[in-house]
């Protein structure tokens, strides 16, 4: 058997895949030319193949996502009419995420990105912070999407004596600490009595775009928009528009619809917004707990035992 393994490389994994199951063939590769030439007669792949590389497998069984959102792999059609199994590593990223975005929340209700500019000005200007700050306790959060990242974001929400309300697919009875759960049909409340929204739901079709000019002018202008799963579900020139023109207080915003964001990009220039480069889940215990996934689903492979996170190729997550 062969495996392919062409992510969550370094700090020894590829030792310790050895090392816990001996008689496997990995080819540990980097380059996309090399992975076209290994991908062809293996069984297994992980990493995050192009097209040209996944065409190339001649008898691929499992492809294993070492991330979270399939969007690209799902763009790929030969995959998509594919016997081939997918999976990701949802779970380890939650926990990272989630603390993100009360980051940006905290930056935001307290200036703290602001006085980290007087800092380095070397300026203690305390009066132009004066009824400037908000509180979080008693402001209402919004999360589209309650997943994994979306229950972990309103547990620490919760934490902070916010209300917390929901819009889901697929509404279910709200867990402890979240008011309620509605379905789509109730984003537009959702949005307008937001003081903080937060998008955790996954890039697709029926996603992309979803909040577009006239759901972000039914919020208030005193609300912050958080952006923490994908870029695109949230209309990127709509959005610059209304935070040029102040008609919310702020964004922060973790994933863009084009990455890495360009050098000119005008982004770069609103005062009113943070910037993340699609890093809130970076931590070192985020890496392991993917790795981890990684074995657990080859053992299961290698026991012919069900997968872990098996994804919908055509629902696309």
């Amino acid at each position: 058997m062969k495996i392919v393994v062409a992510g969550l490389l370094g700090d020894g994994f590829e030792e310790n895949l050895r090392e816990e199951f001996p008689g496997i063939e990995f080819a540990f590769t980097v380059s996309e030319e090399d992975q076209a030439r290994e991908i062809k007669d293996a069984d297994v792949y992980m990493g995050m193949p192009s097209r040209d590389v996944f065409v190339a497998a001649d008898h691929l069984r499992w492809l294993h996502c070492p991330g979270t959102g399939i969007d690209k792999y799902t763009e790929i059609p030969e995959l998509v009419d594919s016997d081939v199994v997918l999976t990701n590593a949802r779970g380890p990223h939650t926990a990272p995420m989630a603390d993100h975005v009360m980051a940006f929340c905290l930056a935001f209700a307290h200036k703290t990105h602001l006085m980290l500019l007087d800092q380095k000005a070397g300026v203690w200007d305390a009066g132009k912070y004066h009824g400037e700050q908000v509180e979080m306790e008693g402001a209402t959060m919004g999360i589209l999407a309650l997943g994994g990242i979306g229950q972990a974001i309103a547990r620490r929400a919760n934490g902070f004596g916010m209300d917390v309300y929901a819009v889901d697919k697929k509404p279910f009875s709200p867990p402890s600490g979240v008011k309620e759960v509605w379905g789509l049909d109730r984003l537009d409340d959702l949005l307008a009595m937001s003081d903080w929204l937060v998008v955790t739901a996954p890039y697709t079709q029926d996603s992309k775009g979803m909040i577009g000019a006239r759901e972000l002018g039914l919020m208030k202008p005193t609300a912050h928009l958080i952006i923490i799963s994908r870029g695109g579900i949230v209309d990127e020139d709509a959005l610059f528009d209304t935070l040029e023109n102040g008609r919310i207080a702020g964004a922060g915003i973790d994933a863009f619809e084009v990455e890495p964001l360009p050098e000119d990009s005008p982004w770069w220039g609103l005062d009113n917004v943070i910037i993340s480069p699609h890093a809130s889940a970076l931590t070192v215990q985020m890496v392991n707990g993917r790795r981890e996934i990684f074995k657990e689903n080859l053992r299961r492979f290698l026991s012919n035992e069900p997968f872990l996170y098996v994804c919908d190729k055509t629902a696309g997550f």
